[in-house]
């Protein structure tokens, strides 16, 4: 019993179990399927095969694809081990946000593997009912994937832009995400992500102006007026977000924007609404993320105290 064509005539189901696994098995599977330790030995020994870890082994001598990067992963990793985070966004069609490491959610003190390519994440919280199945593999769920991925980040504007980006390409809805962000306790920029998805559902814009108003009349300034009327070049009526009567008649205009401004269709609207608007000589106006008055205020602060000549 030498040649891999000979292996997969007298077991069957190695072929199946192969082709299964992208080429990745362990000692224990091989074993059920009547390998001997001294037949995978033969095999190594041939170079045919290569052995990741103690336990995992590659059936062939080429390069392990990124599909068998996962199951190399799971395979030497304890049981109950999960593909999360980014890995599990990317599987279940998140664009825009790609990953290259393979990330794997494993329970505190757990010892897996480790590989230059493989991202290990330690949670007390590896819950049944937040896997789902994707070709044999297990995965994390969206929302509970995205959570993940969100609270792992250093900044809160990934966390924050990673909420909008999976509900406007709809692998998960903001309910879900709420739900999940309940069961999660204190994880880093929980807040954020609520504040993010309440940008997406459209309920934080008018809270967002209030935000900024009493950002500036904190800090001493005028407060502005909020939703002043315009006629833009359709003759249609605009309102604006926030405004400030300057010297001279001229106006000051900043626009709030919420995450859910990032999607593509919001922002081609937001472009053309301020065309149509239009820019005259006696206005400035300025767009600013809503989130900076609440985590950037004192950019904010600068930003306006500039064009109010403060």
């Amino acid at each position: 019993m030498t040649g891999s064509a000979h292996l997969y005539r007298v077991l069957p189901g190695l072929r199946d179990l192969a082709r299964r696994q992208r080429g990745v098995v362990t000692r224990a599977q091989v074993g059920v399927l009547g390998m001997t330790p001294g037949h995978v030995e033969q095999q190594l020994r041939a170079l045919r095969w290569r052995s990741l870890s103690e336990q995992v082994l590659v059936v062939h001598r080429g390069p392990l694809a990124r599909d068998a990067r996962l199951w190399a992963a799971v395979l030497g990793a304890p049981r109950g081990s999960v593909v999360g985070a980014w890995t599990a966004l990317e599987l279940q069609g998140l664009e825009g946000w790609t990953r290259d490491p393979v990330h794997l959610v494993v329970a505190r003190g757990a010892k897996p593997d480790r590989h230059p390519w493989l991202v290990v994440h330690e949670s007390r919280r590896l819950r049944a009912e937040d896997v789902v199945d994707a070709g044999g593999l297990p995965v994390h769920g969206g929302a509970r994937a995205a959570v993940d991925a969100a609270a792992w980040q250093p900044t809160w504007r990934t966390a924050a832009g990673l909420m909008a980006a999976v509900v406007q390409q709809r692998l998960v809805t903001t309910d879900d995400l709420f739900a999940m962000l309940d069961t999660v306790g204190a994880v880093r920029h929980r807040k954020v992500m609520r504040l993010a998805l309440a940008d997406v559902v459209g309920g934080a814009d008018s809270l967002a102006e209030i935000d900024f108003a009493r950002l500036c009349r904190d800090a001493g300034l005028p407060e502005p007026s909020r939703q002043s009327p315009r006629r833009d070049l359709q003759g249609r009526r605009r309102f604006l977000d926030v405004e400030w009567p300057l010297p001279g008649g001229r106006r000051f205009v900043v626009e709030i924007d919420g995450v859910g401004h990032l999607e593509r269709d919001r922002w081609y609207a937001d472009l053309l609404r301020d065309a149509e608007l239009g820019a005259d000589t006696r206005t400035v106006r300025v767009r600013l993320p809503a989130m900076a008055a609440r985590y950037e205020p004192d950019r904010v602060l600068a930003v306006v105290r500039h064009h109010l000549g403060w």
